[in-house]
């Protein structure tokens, strides 16, 4: 950004003189030299994956330009910028003729979005290679970086590239990744009169492995890499919803503050992780505790919330609302529809099969256990009365986890909040239309899976719940290392025992017995099928515990010894998957009252394995149900999945699910088959991915299904 604050991308701003580029340039070079002549073997950067996308400059745009490349700089030449054949090998080599320069450069570079950006790690040094051939002696490799405080900057123009009229190869190693930097892009800058062609660029890391290792991420090659981020929320992670513009709504309400809810102190914000930055947003009332849900058309509902916090002279407890919102994305504002039937405060939220959304459980307006079926018709916008509704007359608990069957009845899963389970065997299966409840066995030790936390294994398809860990406040006993599997497709499901999470460690690096576990537990759907199960807490509100592992649903085991968040994440707090693939972390409350509003982010293994899939077309963002759809793709894909995001809250999502899209596959032309069953894949929209064979993810594309 110049002094005056005009927006200028980065490529078009002109950071150095055309005298001081030569100056740094040539003294990076020196350095360059020395720094390739160090210990680190020469070979060692072909051991590791190339992390470019489209190198050869084959993959085209619906423009006819390279997939993440573009036509950048600054300036007043005249110029001309396009596709040259043949390349170095291949079709395509990218062109620019400067025939006037009186001032500024043109770029052949990267695209700064997270799909086309090399991850990097800071420390790290990266060898970067291209073919070339240049009639200016005025053209050097610019590298940019992107710093996690300050976004896009200039890192560095790290060598001056001779005049060849032959194709020639240029390698040059980069100075060690300074902090705070997570992706770079580079690419050959001209700003002389001349013409510059590239082709097939390469980025490897040259760091020495581990030993015993072929990576050299190091131990981001196993265990995946968190940061926290350099800036803080600006309101409470008590409810987080991933909408369908990648933007993060973070609502706090009076965020268990009895002050701010007494001056009617109630928030909201939205960040946007593209740029960093936060919207506030007006909030009509005390949506602490709420539930909510997307709905098919992208818009958040939120039920309920707070009407009243205990009373001191213990005439009465937490409240219920009735009040209910609808969140629009594209406006970062709240409308309010109808009541809802009863007062809702710790609600669930589940949407079926036709787009409606079922509510049960919570406390209403007395304190009391709610016991209506609470139903939102969305094609009419508004929650249907009390005796248009299906009723049991049933008391559910609090966030009782209800999850869409394939054939469109619930599983209560028996997660929940606070104290025991229900009577009887402590899950069961739920027929909104028939109006039954059918016991569910198996579960283990019912009354201590307090804030545990249920998911729909991927795929979707596989009817499979896994359910982990959890404790109990009232009792407080050390929370559990339990899990439970269940095969919704049987006829008669029960659950049966699971692995048991894997130990970690408590305050201060001590640690632990093998009968402790954790509630407060986080279960993230990842795009390469596994689960990424994190945070959490040995008591109520008190000593976190600090694990994290890989759970593989074809292999029903754990792959402990993840990274761990470094912050701690036990009451109110909650992780949840990012378009990019990466899983971000906010929230803690614990029993003094405080809230941490530190952020993290976590980078999976499969960040650091090499360049990302593209998926270079998506003719339609509209998906009917049992239709086939044909993207185009720069090279092998294992798999596509649709993931659903996260609304999540209190170790509860319980619309979380993969849905698993099989393939025709046609060299780089893949058609992917949705299911024709709405309960597979309730109606709304969803995050399209690619995963290549390397087992690394491209960036979501978003579609609706419906």
């Amino acid at each position: 950004m110049t002094a005056g604050g005009a927006a200028l991308t980065p490529y078009e701003r002109p950071w150095l003189s055309r005298t001081d580029r030569k100056r740094v340039a040539q003294a990076l070079i020196l350095a360059v030299i020395a720094v390739i002549a160090a210990a680190v073997p020469t070979g060692a950067a072909l051991a590791s994956a190339n992390l470019v996308a489209n190198p050869g400059l084959e993959g085209l745009d619906s423009t006819g330009f390279p997939v993440c490349w573009e036509k950048s700089g600054w300036g007043d030449q005249s110029f001309t910028f396009g596709l040259t054949s043949p390349g170095h090998t291949g079709a395509n080599a990218m062109q620019i003729t400067l025939a006037t320069s009186p001032n500024g450069d043109r770029k052949a570079m990267m695209l700064e979005n997270p799909s086309c950006a090399p991850n990097v790690t800071p420390g790290h040094q990266y060898d970067l290679s291209a073919w070339y051939t240049t009639t200016s002696a005025n053209t050097v490799m610019t590298v940019f970086r992107h710093d996690v405080a300050q976004g896009w900057v200039y890192w560095t123009d790290l060598a001056t590239l001779p005049v060849t009229s032959a194709w020639a190869q240029k390698t040059v190693r980069t100075p060690q990744v300074p902090a705070n930097t997570d992706q770079i892009v580079w690419g050959i800058t001209i700003y002389g009169v001349g013409t510059l062609r590239t082709d097939d660029y390469a980025m490897n890391d040259v760091t020495a492995p581990a030993a015993g290792t072929s990576c050299s991420a190091g131990d981001a090659c196993t265990k995946g890499v968190w940061q926290v981020l350099p800036f803080n929320s600006p309101v409470r992670g008590i409810h987080t919803v991933v909408l369908k513009n990648g933007n993060v709504l973070i609502v706090a309400g009076s965020g268990n503050d009895p002050d701010a809810f007494a001056a009617g102190t109630f928030t909201t914000a939205v960040y946007q992780p593209a740029t960093g930055t936060f919207v506030n947003v007006p909030t009509p009332a005390d949506l602490f505790c709420a539930g909510h849900v997307q709905l098919p058309d992208g818009r958040v509902l939120i039920m309920g919330g707070n009407k009243a916090y205990p009373a001191a002279d213990g005439s009465h407890g937490y409240e219920g609302l009735k009040n209910s919102y609808l969140f629009d994305p594209a406006t970062n504002s709240y409308s309010r529809v109808n009541d809802m039937t009863a007062g809702s405060w710790y609600p669930s939220a589940t949407i079926m099969g036709n787009g409606d959304v079922i509510s049960l459980g919570g406390l209403g307006e007395d304190s009391s256990g709610t016991v209506a079926t609470q139903y939102f018709k969305t094609s009419e916008s508004r929650w249907l009365g009390l005796n248009e509704a299906n009723q049991t007359w049933s008391f559910w608990g609090l966030y009782p986890s209800m999850i869409l069957m394939q054939d469109g009845r619930l599983f209560y899963t028996g997660s929940h909040v606070f104290g025991n389970g229900l009577p009887g065997t402590g899950s069961s299966i739920y027929d909104y239309t028939a109006g039954t409840i059918t016991p569910v066995g198996g579960l283990q030790n019912k009354d201590q899976r307090d804030q545990s936390m249920s998911v729909l294994l991927p795929p979707a398809q596989d009817q499979k719940v896994i359910t982990l860990g959890g404790g109990n406040i009232n009792s407080n006993p050390d929370a559990n290392r339990l899990t439970d599997l269940i095969d919704l497709k049987q006829a008669n499901p029960a659950y049966t025992a699971g692995p048991l999470l894997p130990t970690g460690t408590l305050t201060g690096g001590v640690a632990e017995t093998s009968t402790q576990g954790k509630m407060y537990v986080s279960a993230v759907l990842l795009p390469d099928g596994k689960v990424f199960e994190t945070g959490g807490g040995l008591h109520n509100r008190a000593d976190p515990v600090y694990e994290a592992s890989m759970y593989d649903p074809a292999t029903t085991t754990f792959t402990a010894g993840m990274a761990t968040d470094p912050v701690p994440r036990t009451y109110h707090s909650s992780a949840f998957l990012l378009p990019d693939g990466r899983v971000m972390a906010v929230g803690d409350n614990p029993g003094n009252g405080s809230f941490d509003m530190r952020l993290s982010i976590y980078s999976p293994p499969y960040l650091f394995r090499g360049a990302r899939p593209q998926i270079l077309s998506l003719p339609s963002q509209q998906w009917a149900y049992g239709s086939t759809k044909t993207v185009t793709v720069d090279g092998p894909v294992l798999k596509a999945e649709l993931i659903r995001p996260e609304a999540v809250t209190h170790s509860s999502d319980p619309n979380q699910r993969y849905v698993d899209l099989p393939m025709s596959v046609s060299g780089s032309t893949i058609g992917l088959n949705l299911t024709s069953n709405p309960n597979i894949a309730p109606p709304g929209w969803y995050m399209l991915f690619v995963v290549g064979t390397n087992g690394v993810p491209s960036v979501a594309q978003w579609v609706h299904v419906g």
